[in-house]
């Protein structure tokens, strides 16, 4: 086995990571590339899909596992916030409401980043809090393109259905009116990392009042937009 460290079962581990980097393979795959006793690649890959960095095809096959993009997306966070100054103001200034960047972490969303409305009624939401992923547009964005098991969780006790979702992964974007606080409606993207997983979601938020309650009828297109930048900050070399 190449590139050693002198700890075997890291080394294992790193072996048929790197078999599966190539795509798909069944058991016999991976004994063939990596080779590995049958029952210590079949021990290290069900272990391995019990953490999220393996996971199964329709077919069974073993294949890299969600959790790698999740911690690839962890790297770009730096570059992600830099990026989200200057493009939330311009968000806040095109749509003339305040404008937010959140993250999922686990069963809640944190607000990442944010520009605020410069006058008149607005919706505040302080940078740091913690939001539920259980109601708002930005939680249906962040949960909308979860995989399978994860999405089903997530829609126990929450404020939108799975009908809901599909819909927000048809046209893009995700509104809310009034689901998280009364009085206030948001419209929200998703922001799309190098693998194209959602890493995170824009929205604009603000009083019902001034937003109507059908927000995405004038927003999506600026949040839409507003997204693609962030996403392309992550991509550039």
């Amino acid at each position: 086995m190449e590139n050693t460290s002198g700890v075997g079962v890291l080394d294992k581990v790193t072996s048929i990571l790197g078999a599966l980097e190539a795509g798909p393979a069944t058991l016999a795959g991976l004994v063939t590339a990596t080779g590995l006793a049958r029952p210590t690649a079949h021990r290290l890959a069900v272990a391995l899909e019990r953490h999220r960095l393996v996971a199964r095809d329709l077919q069974g096959r073993f294949t890299l596992g969600p959790r790698l993009a999740e911690l690839s997306a962890a790297v770009g966070e730096d570059r992600l916030l830099s990026a989200a100054g200057p493009v939330l103001a311009q968000l806040r200034d095109v749509t003339g409401e305040s404008a937010q960047l959140y993250r999922r972490q686990g069963g809640i969303r944190i607000c990442v980043a944010a520009a605020e409305r410069l006058s008149g009624l607005r919706d505040t939401v302080p940078v740091g809090i913690a939001l539920p992923m259980k109601v708002g547009s930005a939680a249906q964005i962040l949960l909308a393109w979860e995989e399978p098991e994860r999405l089903h969780r997530g829609l126990q006790g929450a404020g939108f259905t799975a009908t809901a979702l599909s819909g927000v992964r048809r046209r893009g974007w995700a509104q809310s009116v009034g689901e998280r606080e009364p009085g206030v409606a948001s419209v929200s993207a998703p922001v799309r990392g190098p693998s194209d997983r959602v890493v995170a979601a824009v929205s604009v938020s603000g009083p019902i009042e001034r937003l109507t309650r059908h927000p995405g009828a004038r927003l999506s297109r600026a949040v839409i937009e507003a997204a693609g930048h962030l996403g392309e900050a992550l991509r550039r070399p």
